[in-house]
């Protein structure tokens, strides 16, 4: 854990360097059944920049539901200032059908960590959450008057995104409603919550405000000296063929009259279309007036006595580790525990799975070399064996 700058307040922090199940640091929840609950595990997985330092929560089971939660050092609140969540998370086991959540929530007081779910209250949720390739995305939820507001137009990962690495997610919320989301400490989208979340908005069209009946809209129409020339429509679409000539061979009594084939008419153009111009009494495209909206309170980032984090999750693949967790309000005290304790690993993560698979591929080769040996050597002593049931034969019928 680091020391935050002499501003900057942290009110979690944990980056795993000790055992989280030690105490009652990581409180592991009991919601859901045996069978249906995931083993937790605390490890960096099987390959590794830096063992010790990526130890991190881990997802040990397939198919089952993860939930873990968590106390603040101390509760807060976020009125008059910024709200900052990251963490990072390595899905180790990423393949072209994974399937699991990423995400973390913040929770407020009075949460039962020992029956933490799906319908415990939280405040936020933010993190990927990744189903084969239809769904990955940045999913980054605010809860408002009991709703569950998740942004729109989604944040799409991109491909070279969804791979088995690991990546730092960050969130950022600011007193005046605006935000940032940065993936691997590069800002990927920013705005302000109530234009790209379903907030009451600070202005909504005016309803007395209406389209005048004559308000004119089209701005091209067809020039009204362009007519149809006399005769247009008469003009076939296709016409014998003039240079056709009937084959020698054919019998009228027994083929019929002929005909020649049909080809393009050259001299038609299709239906009619008058030439476009522009509309002398073009209004403009109509906009309807805004106005103040009595249901915007604003102060949406805004949440009372926030006191937990907590991992809600359901996992199809196992093998992911969640890591470097930090709420907090200062940006650039995240963006320097990311940049000391992320950046390292991933600058080095690519060279270490390289290595890691060589070494996997070696072993794999060197037991079917061993078990090819022994499939040879009891072989051979299968051939002993007949060798000298034979010579036992020999000796009997000798007799």
């Amino acid at each position: 854990m680091m020391a935050a700058g002499v501003s900057a307040e942290v009110y979690f922090e944990d980056n795993f360097v000790t055992d989280p199940f030690e105490s009652d640091r990581w409180v592991v929840s009991d919601w859901k059944d045996e069978q249906s609950t995931g083993k937790w595990g605390w490890q960096s997985g099987e390959w590794s920049v830096d063992a010790e330092k990526e130890k991190g929560l881990y997802t040990a089971d397939d198919m089952k539901f993860y939930a873990i939660s968590s106390k603040l050092d101390k509760s807060f609140g976020t009125k008059d200032k910024d709200l900052v969540v990251q963490f990072s998370v390595k899905h180790e086991k990423k393949e072209y059908a994974f399937c699991g959540g990423g995400y973390i929530k913040l929770l407020p007081e009075g949460l039962d960590q020992k029956n933490f779910g799906g319908d415990s209250d939280y405040a936020v949720m933010f993190g990927p959450d990744l189903c084969g390739y239809d769904i990955s995305r940045i999913h980054s939820i605010f809860t408002h008057e009991g709703e569950n507001l998740l942004r729109e137009p989604d944040v799409k990962l991109e491909y070279a995104e969804k791979n088995e690495f690991t990546h730092l997610y960050t969130l950022v919320v600011h007193p005046d409603d605006t935000y940032e989301i940065l993936l691997d400490l590069e800002e990927r989208v920013s705005g302000n919550l109530d234009e790209d979340w379903g907030f009451p908005s600070k202005t909504i069209p005016d309803p007395s405000d209406t389209k005048p009946e004559d308000w004119v809209d089209e701005p091209m129409i067809d020039d009204p000296e362009d007519v149809k020339p006399e005769g247009y429509d008469d003009i076939p679409a296709q016409v014998p063929d003039p240079e056709a000539e009937m084959p020698e061979d054919w019998d009228e009594e027994d083929d019929g009259e002929w005909e020649p084939p049909m080809i393009d008419n050259p001299e038609f153009e299709g239906p009619f279309m008058a030439k476009r111009m522009k509309n002398p009494e073009y209004n403009g495209e109509w906009e309807q007036k805004t106005m103040d909206n009595p249901d915007y309170v604003g102060g949406y980032h805004a949440y009372d006595k926030l006191a937990y984090v907590g991992f809600e999750l359901w996992v199809v693949n196992n093998g992911s580790i969640f890591d470097n967790i930090l709420v907090t309000d200062d940006l650039e005290y995240a963006k320097k525990v990311g940049a000391e304790n992320f950046t390292p690993i991933q600058e080095g993560e690519k060279d270490v799975q390289t290595a890691w698979k060589a070494e996997q591929e070696a072993i794999k080769a060197a037991e079917e070399e061993l078990a090819a040996a022994a499939a040879g050597e009891e072989g051979d002593a299968e051939d002993e064996d007949d060798l000298d049931e034979d010579a036992d034969d020999e000796e009997r019928d000798e007799l």
